[in-house]
């Protein structure tokens, strides 16, 4: 199976930076596509910033220009990069991975627990 784990979650004030990470590990063939989204209370998930094998990315409107989402394959790795942070950016921070297991050969996707970023002064 794979295993998500994301951290880098924190408080922080109001135009701050904070930088999350999320691992993929287990006996992995390829991963297709890597993904951040979050869940503010009262409200629905949404997407935040995607990143496929191909490299191309996409972005929620609410946080172009601000937050970046970058890769490192060889460690499995996604990162999000977020700056100039705004109340309204405090939610969980979910990620999700799309991934072919070895140990059944279907493209499946994968959701860590979480990490929580507070944005207040």
């Amino acid at each position: 199976q794979v295993q998500v784990v994301e951290s880098g979650g924190g408080l922080v004030q109001p135009g701050g930076s904070l930088r999350l990470s999320c691992a993929a590990s287990g006996r992995i063939l390829s991963i297709n596509y890597m993904a951040w989204h979050r869940q503010a209370p009262g409200k629905q998930r949404e997407l935040v910033a995607a990143i496929r094998d191909g490299g191309s990315t996409n972005y929620a409107d609410s946080v172009k220009g601000r937050f970046t989402i970058s890769r490192d394959i060889a460690k499995n790795t996604t990162y999000l990069q977020m700056d100039n942070l705004r109340p309204e950016d405090t939610a969980i921070y979910l990620c999700n991975v799309i991934a072919v297991a070895v140990s059944n050969g279907i493209r499946m996707g994968y959701w860590g627990k979480g990490t929580l970023v507070t944005v207040s002064s």
